[in-house]
């Protein structure tokens, strides 16, 4: 193709083929091309960029990373709170927490409830501020009313689609997720740290909140982060589904990758038996989780159920159990106290518990 000619024509079509390939990457894990391919179209459109600065647009897939690093970050007050969970560490208290759910929904003991339940992702939760289909804002939870303005940084994550696909998503959309870094990227991270005498990152969680808070956006770019849409903030028009699942579902057809675990479970058995799954595959995830979250379903129902304190009714974390890890006795001393009673202290070689 001539693209001398028609150079804005191609750029078009260069910039269609690579968020298409990045959807398929990250949105579906279902890569159509190899790397040297989507590089060779980067490239290009890069080039052709170069020659026509007139024709580059803020949600090329070329501006996610800013030229001039940031003095700070800027506060964002958050149009729908960003509430915690409350927790639930066994199955007693799943149990609990579905009896208040029963009781106040008044519901009889045959009406089974439906749960959406996904892993619990251990990162970063972040606020993603769609208007127009275009991304304007990326904010942190912070206290749950109040975030830091983080749009810089997230534009630079590859999984997190610039401008959201299709035709048919709200004016004002947004949605919500948990920002993370895979095993395989915090361990290259760390090996890089090393071989520059540099301190590395005691955990994957701790790197990706550490990336993401960088002031210069450029830093953020070359870490390998990650991300999972998990439910929406502010909507104009609403709603967009009747069901907390199909909510997640439009936001993937849109171009926000959701778990690929999350599933739709009856009843308190069926979020134990969902529970007991993801323990059994936790250790084989490509990324840090430390429990699953429940939600009721049908957006009606929440809306009943409201809020206490500073989290729903609706939803809970179930917790996995705290990890346990074996080490070694390094030495053993004997300390004299003031009375002179003796006692053994064990010197222990550290070990990292997550």
């Amino acid at each position: 193709m001539n693209t001398k000619r028609d150079p804005a024509q191609r750029i078009q079509t260069l910039r269609k083929e690579i968020n298409y390939h990045n959807r398929q990457y990250y949105v579906f894990d279902e890569p159509k091309i190899a790397d040297a391919a989507y590089d060779r179209l980067l490239r290009e459109l890069q080039q052709l960029e170069s020659e026509y600065p007139q024709l580059i647009t803020p949600d090329s897939p070329t501006q996610r990373v800013g030229e001039k690093p940031l003095e700070g970050f800027n506060e964002v007050v958050h149009r729908l709170p960003m509430l915690s969970l409350d927790n639930a560490f066994d199955e007693a208290e799943m149990g609990e927490f579905e009896r208040r759910i029963r009781d106040r929904l008044k519901l009889d003991g045959d009406e089974a409830i439906r749960y959406l339940a996904e892993p619990k992702l251990d990162g970063l939760a972040v606020n993603l501020r769609y208007e127009q289909g275009k991304l304007v804002q990326a904010a942190t939870r912070g206290d749950g009313s109040r975030g830091e303005d983080l749009t810089s940084n997230v534009r630079t994550i590859k999984a997190i689609p610039l401008s959201l696909q299709g035709d048919d998503w709200p004016g004002i959309l947004e949605g919500r997720g948990e920002v993370f870094m895979p095993h395989a990227g915090f361990e290259a991270l760390n090996r890089r740290a090393r071989k520059t005498g540099e301190k590395g990152f005691v955990n994957p969680r701790n790197a990706a909140a550490g990336s993401l808070r960088q002031l210069d956006p450029r830093l953020t770019a070359k870490r390998p982060l990650s991300f999972y849409a998990y439910g929406l903030g502010e909507v104009v028009p609403a709603p967009i589904a009747e069901q907390q699942s199909a909510s997640i579902r439009r936001l993937q057809q849109w171009g926000l990758p959701i778990s690929p675990l999350h599933d739709v479970v009856n009843g308190v058995d069926g979020c134990i038996d969902y529970f007991q799954r993801i323990v059994q595959q936790r250790d084989e995830l490509a990324y840090d989780i430390d429990g699953v979250v429940f939600k009721v379903d049908e957006l009606e129902l929440q809306q009943q159920l409201g809020f206490v304190s500073r989290a729903p009714r609706w939803a809970i974390a179930y917790k996995f159990p705290a990890q346990e890890e074996t080490t070694q006795v390094e030495a053993i001393e004997f300390q004299v106290g003031r009375t002179g009673a003796i006692t053994p202290v064990a010197r222990l070689a550290p070990v990292f518990v997550g």
